[in-house]
């Protein structure tokens, strides 16, 4: 099973995400794009116990503006590293975090709030696929 290592911005949180990400894709949503400081937020989605904090975890803290997102950081540099989504089962961590992670992505989600419109022939959802609780619907690029 493939492990891969990543860390904060300082080094001083590690983290290890272990097999496969569930989803790789592209977050549009207004709270992603403020929470990352760019334009759009490069997602990967993993099962929380594939997700493990191995060093610093002293050091990492959260903050959760709903019930959907608890952003998790380093609190030594403040470099972002993941975003526990309990109510969907799921842990995104960045995917600059994680540098050996083949970053494959296959979705565009939230674009009907983007700002950088994208024209590489992913699917473009209105907001989240059905599955998780979204519309499902697809927009244009």
């Amino acid at each position: 099973m493939a492990l891969h290592k990543g860390r904060c911005f300082c080094g001083t949180v590690e983290i290890e995400v272990q097999g496969t990400a569930e989803a790789m894709g592209y977050c549009h949503c207004n709270s992603c794009r403020s929470w990352s400081a760019s334009p759009v937020n490069a997602f990967t989605l993993w099962k929380p116990e594939n997700v493990k904090v191995t060093k610093g975890a002293e050091f990492l803290s959260g903050f959760k503006k709903s019930e959907m997102s608890d952003r998790q950081f380093c609190r030594k540099c403040g470099g972002h590293l993941m975003t526990g989504h309990p109510l969907l089962g799921l842990v995104d961590v960045f995917a600059a975090t994680i540098p050996t992670v083949k970053f494959s992505p296959a979705v565009h989600v939230n674009y009907a709030e983007t700002v950088l419109p994208m024209k590489d022939g992913l699917p473009k959802l209105k907001d989240f696929p059905a599955e998780l609780g979204g519309s499902g619907v697809a927009v244009p690029e």
